[in-house]
């Protein structure tokens, strides 16, 4: 299998879920991925994913958020959606690209009221699941059936 040369993650405010996912690609895959993030509207990156992200050691406190009208380059091989929001933003990203799109319906933590730790506890979640997902996808040199 081979993997794509530039991946963009999308979610509704570029900032948990689509953050999340691109810094967890580059982390695996580092400079052999192009990865970009972007939401639908800009929001500063949400601490708690700082946090969670954090106890895993990959860094996303300099994100900087932003839209699919701020991207600079649009040749991505692969967009990747992780809201139902996104996916409608992707479709028309896409319709004149030649690239692959997918969508990963992924829990927005952001909901989730309750303690600090309940409230962490979904960010987790979420970090995990895309941790799952993102090797799934996008395998490691000689991870097993690569």
């Amino acid at each position: 299998m081979s993997l794509p040369s530039a991946v963009l993650f999308s979610c509704t405010m570029n900032s948990i879920r689509s953050p999340m996912a691109a810094a967890i690609l580059r982390h695996f895959h580092g400079r052999d991925i192009f990865v970009d993030s972007v939401g639908v509207r800009a929001k500063d990156v949400d601490g708690f994913a700082i946090t969670v992200m954090d106890e895993v050691g990959i860094d996303i406190s300099e994100h900087e958020a932003k839209t699919f009208e701020d991207l600079e380059d649009s040749s991505f091989d692969m967009v990747v959606s992780l809201s139902p929001e996104a996916q409608h933003k992707a479709v028309d990203l896409t319709r004149y690209m030649a690239c692959e799109l997918e969508f990963w319906h992924t829990f927005d933590p952001s909901v989730v009221e309750g303690s600090r730790e309940e409230r962490l506890e979904a960010y987790r979640k979420v970090r995990d699941e895309l941790m799952e997902r993102i090797k799934d996808a996008f395998p490691l040199p000689g991870a097993a059936g690569v």
